[in-house]
């Protein structure tokens, strides 16, 4: 069998392993600590490689720190909740990230009103570790987060060209209310120009 163990991914072997054991523990879901930042970051930027389809990278020393600096700020705001999975012999295999925003209703109110909704901003789930139940569970703890925060709504933003995202979130009950549109500042200025 160790032979067999030596040729497959680290993510296969593991996978046999937990087929040939049923009571085999598959892996934690948990909240993230100050020695998981490093791997959050390159969940990261897999994440984004993933979405521009662009060839893998490697991140910058200033933009890790940078990355690194943003997640350490959110292990300790009691409106933010990064969470990961944890799969034993192979180390973390995912994370969700998600942040609470506040805001008020745009009409005079009687009473004070306030919507807060949950952002989810990063799900990341190795793909040798997808279709084993991380994707829902890392979900279930961002929503119970969400839920104990009294906020109304869930909202995320994915990449329009990712269908991958887009039928895993409409399976959840997400529907597109909107487009989000960017560009640079300096192609507007130019194009502003041009209608003087």
């Amino acid at each position: 069998m160790v032979g067999l163990y030596s040729t497959l991914s680290e993510g296969l072997a593991w996978r046999l392993r937990i087929a040939m054991n049923e009571k085999a523990h598959r892996y934690l879901i948990r909240e993230a600590v100050e020695d998981d930042l490093p791997v959050l970051v390159e969940f990261l930027a897999s994440l984004a490689l993933h979405v521009s389809g662009a060839p893998a990278l490697s991140l910058e020393k200033y933009e890790r720190d940078r990355l690194i600096a943003v997640l350490r700020s959110s292990l300790t705001d009691a409106n933010k909740q990064i969470v990961v999975a944890e799969v034993p012999e192979a180390g973390l295999v995912g994370m969700g990230y998600i942040y609470i925003a506040s805001n008020q209703g745009i009409w005079e109110q009687t009473s004070h009103l306030e919507y807060r909704s949950g952002i989810i901003d990063d799900v990341w789930v190795e793909p040798e570790f997808r279709k084993l139940g991380i994707f829902p569970d890392l979900l279930r703890k961002l929503v119970a987060f969400a839920e104990i925060r009294g906020v109304y709504e869930l909202v995320l933003e994915y990449s329009a060209s990712n269908k991958e995202a887009r039928a895993a979130w409409t399976r959840l009950g997400f529907k597109t209310i909107g487009v989000r549109a960017a560009a640079f500042t300096s192609s507007v200025r130019e194009a502003l120009k041009s209608r003087s």
